[in-house]
């Protein structure tokens, strides 16, 4: 493989969110979440395990910068819990929660790292999911305030913005297959419903942020879109490709950027349009964030919901059980480039999942090095060719609380002793280290 050459102004980053690091779940005025009560449901994580406690970083958030800053990272990615912020979902702000994240902001410029933060990453009021959360169009206008709080307090200090992460988690694991919280297991009209909620909001969010002539920061959004290949050349595998770039990508995509929403007659979608929504959904925004973990390959299959599964994949895998596809990232960058009309992008997550064990206060995880050293070519060889990718934020800075898996994945760069909260840098953050550096040599 060639050297790993990048821009100089290319913005080095990690990522984490704040239900998976925070802990302090009952502490500074903060109010139960939807994962909250998801975790405490019988099967709704492995062994009941929850973020009560997690990394700590609530009490430990200068530690973390203090690796950040080691390992030469330029940029934080983290999002804002809104029970933090607004306890009651909506109404009285708890400067308390607020004080938390500007906290965390000064402490990131104090190391010269910028503060990258998202208004949206799961965590949902449970007090507001009471009121039917996301399949409730109510929750548009709910998240417009939230946003115009944080805007409002936190617009001084925040470098970038990112909306809503992952929209297709938030309405199909969420309200489809009920894998993630709220846990609902619904009909797929009631997941295309949430999807629109979904991209309301975030629109709403983006056109609120636009009349604030103070706010200057780019925003955009996260988008864990799956653009899977075709199994096979017969003309029945590539439609059922087609269906499902369809529901799990151009869904989320397309009206984003004032393209409408692509045809969902062949998927039976309904969704509960309404005037003017199209035109709110497609705020101008600076940028997109790709969350990129893996590609599937899919086959033409009467018997599955929509006509459409995951064939077998040959490749090694990953410890979630996800093949390994740098070529993938490469397929769906180059897509989205295409479609979007060369806004510029960032890898707003890329990471692996690996068994990792501490041997003499150590962790070799050269598997985790291996596949990120495989994607970040991949990165660096489309800014060759022309692709306007602006940074990338590994996921994650720490091991932490892995949603329905609890505690048995580590994607860190960090390892996290959940007994004591020691952190241990693994090699894949030295590895970051010398990339950042401009020693990325093979």
């Amino acid at each position: 493989m060639p050297k790993l050459d990048f821009p100089q102004d290319f913005l080095w980053g990690a990522s984490t969110a704040s239900y998976q690091v925070e802990g302090a779940t009952h502490e500074g005025g903060r109010s139960e979440s939807i994962w909250d009560s998801f975790s405490r449901r019988v099967g709704g994580t492995y062994a009941g395990e929850n973020g009560d406690v997690t990394c700590d970083q609530y009490h430990r958030y200068a530690e973390d910068v203090t690796l950040l800053a080691s390992f030469g990272f330029k940029s934080y990615r983290f999002s804002l819990a809104w029970p933090r912020i607004l306890p009651q979902g909506t109404g009285p702000v708890n400067k308390e929660g607020v004080q938390y994240y500007r906290n965390l902001c000064a402490e990131l410029h104090a190391h010269n790292i910028q503060a990258c933060a998202t208004l949206y990453h799961w965590d949902l009021p449970q007090c507001l999911q009471d009121k039917g959360g996301w399949t409730e169009r109510t929750i548009v206008e709910l998240f417009k305030n939230y946003a115009t709080v944080c805007f409002e307090e936190l617009g001084d200090c925040v470098d970038q913005w990112i909306t809503i992460n992952e929209p297709q988690c938030v309405a199909y694991l969420g309200h489809l297959t009920g894998h993630h919280a709220p846990g609902i297991v619904g009909d797929v009209n009631l997941a295309a419903k949430t999807v629109h909620h979904i991209n309301l909001a975030h629109g709403a969010a983006v056109k609120v942020y636009r009349e604030k002539a103070f706010l200057k920061a780019p925003i955009g959004t996260a988008l864990n879109i799956n653009t899977p290949r075709p199994a096979t050349l017969k003309p029945e595998d590539i439609q059922a490709a087609q269906r499902a770039r369809t529901f799990e990508a151009e869904v989320f995509l397309l009206p984003l950027l004032g393209k409408g929403y692509p045809d969902l007659s062949p998927l039976g979608l309904k969704l509960p349009l309404q005037p003017g929504d199209l035109e709110l959904i497609a705020q101008p925004i600076d940028f997109i964030g790709i969350n990129y973990y893996f590609e599937h390959a899919v086959q033409h299959d009467p018997q599955a919901e929509r006509t459409y599964s995951n064939a077998p994949f040959w490749q090694n895998r990953s410890d979630m059980g996800w093949p390994i596809i740098p070529a993938g990232l490469e397929r769906q960058l180059l897509w989205v480039h295409e479609v979007s009309g060369g806004l510029p992008l960032y890898i707003t997550e890329n990471g692996y999942a690996a068994p990792d064990t501490v041997v003499e206060n150590r962790v070799h995880d050269y598997d985790r090095i291996n596949y990120l050293k495989k994607h970040l070519a991949v990165c660096a060889d489309l800014i060759k060719r022309g692709v306007p990718l602006k940074g990338y934020y590994v996921w994650s800075l720490l091991d932490n609380f892995e949603w329905g898996y609890g505690f048995t994945k580590r994607f860190g760069i960090v390892y996290v002793d959940y007994t004591d909260q020691k952190r241990i840098p693994k090699d894949s953050a030295y590895f970051f280290r010398d990339l950042i550096a401009g020693y990325g040599d093979y």
